[in-house]
């Protein structure tokens, strides 16, 4: 064998279970092949940056578990590293009477997931926290925070660069074969002989699990999210994270503001159907993306479930006073010329058959190998936990 374990994908979740199976098993030769020239290029450099509670997730769940856990793990990790990290606190805000319902069902699940401090505000009381959002009543949540993901992940790739593990940039899997009582995988810088594999993929994670025979009936379907960006003064308004109660009949979170490790404040990201899985702009389209995306059953079902809320995300993306009336909801104050365009991330969003949106994280196995199939949000918050859980059952599955 050329290597012990190999590892697919160089982002925050790649590398966590590298560092994790390190940790484990000092001895074990690995690998980490990334097909990018760099890492943490795709979700682990677009993302918002914040540091998750473990707010939103049903107690007992995975996703919860990890979350709280990943928190503690990371924290513990940025202080030691000297990352910068901070709890700045997030607001969720009802903006009338019709959410008070879910905001309460918010704060049974955080105080369910063990959150310290969560704190129901009256509508006076919320000023004392963000004086400029309007809302009839919020939850105030001290332990969530703010983190740059990209510069926690290089700092993992150092650890493990001195703890000698090999890292393949621009190596692009392409056939995982049994061979040996191992693996053959072939790149597109070569073969390499493994006796086992643990892939991170992220937005490829499908196509490499079903690479290695891993049995998975869902499929990666990309929604790409903007941010709209607040000018310097109207930065000012917002002093931490600030975010909507969510609404159970769209999948996904709605408008929130977010203050950045660097100052800056995003609001967004709104979430559209991608026709491209890695493409970060309006007119990019890969053929091979959008047809599978499109083919698959769940994506019609999704489309007539979703498809007139769909057309709102669209127009709001499209038209900024649309984008600036919806951020209004919570900043009066905000106006049309304090916002401008700014940067844009895309999701790997698993899907069934039937065409709901895979919520936990979802984790798959195949012949001698290991598989993060579906990481959404909390996914970086989680993933030194991620990483822990990977190389546990790494080691159950493959010996080490």
């Amino acid at each position: 064998m050329d290597t012990d374990v190999i590892v697919v994908g160089g982002g925050i979740l790649g590398l966590a279970s590298a560092l994790a199976l390190s940790e484990r098993s000092p001895d074990l030769r690995l690998t980490l092949l990334e097909k990018e020239p760099a890492l943490a290029v795709h979700q682990s450099g677009h993302n918002s940056g914040v540091v998750h509670a473990g707010l939103y997730y049903a107690p007992g769940s995975l996703k919860g578990e990890l979350c709280r856990t990943g928190r503690r793990l990371l924290e513990a990790f940025c202080s030691e590293h000297e990352i910068p990290l901070r709890r700045c606190g997030k607001l969720v805000v009802a903006v009338d009477e019709s959410e008070l319902d879910r905001l309460a069902e918010l704060k049974r699940r955080g105080t369910g997931n063990g959150l310290e401090g969560l704190a129901e505000l009256e509508r006076s009381e919320l000023r004392q926290i963000e004086p400029n959002v309007r809302g009839v009543r919020g939850l105030h949540v001290p332990e969530s925070g703010i983190v740059d993901f990209r510069l926690v992940a290089e700092r993992i790739a150092e650890l493990l660069r001195r703890r000698g593990v090999t890292f393949e940039l621009g190596s692009r899997v392409e056939r995982i074969e049994q061979s040996g009582g191992g693996l053959s995988i072939a790149t597109t810088r070569g073969r390499w002989q493994a006796a086992a594999l643990v892939a991170c993929a992220g937005l490829q994670s499908d196509r490499v699990a079903a690479l290695a025979g891993a049995e998975i009936d869902v499929r990666i379907v990309p929604f790409r999210g903007a941010y709209w960006v607040l000018k310097d003064a109207a930065a000012a308004l917002v002093r931490g994270l600030v975010y909507p109660v969510p609404n159970p009949e769209f999948p996904f979170l709605g408008v929130h503001f977010t203050r950045r490790i660097d100052g800056a404040v995003w609001a967004g990201p709104n979430a559209m159907p991608a026709l491209a899985r890695e493409g970060y702009s309006r007119r990019s389209v890969s053929a091979r993306d959008a047809a599978q995306a499109l083919s698959w059953p769940g994506m019609l079902r999704f489309a007539i479930r979703y498809g007139r809320m769909g057309v709102t995300e669209v127009w709001r993306d499209l038209v900024r006073p649309a984008a600036v009336r919806e951020m209004q909801r919570y900043l009066p104050a905000l106006r049309r010329s304090d916002v401008v365009r700014g940067p844009t991330g895309v999701r790997a969003q698993v899907m069934t058959r039937s065409g709901e949106l895979v919520d936990d994280f979802l984790f798959a196995e195949g012949p001698r190998s290991l598989h993060v199939v579906n990481a959404p949000s909390p996914g970086a918050t989680s993933s030194l936990a991620i990483g822990r859980h990977i190389a546990a059952r790494a080691a159950e599955l493959f010996g080490l």
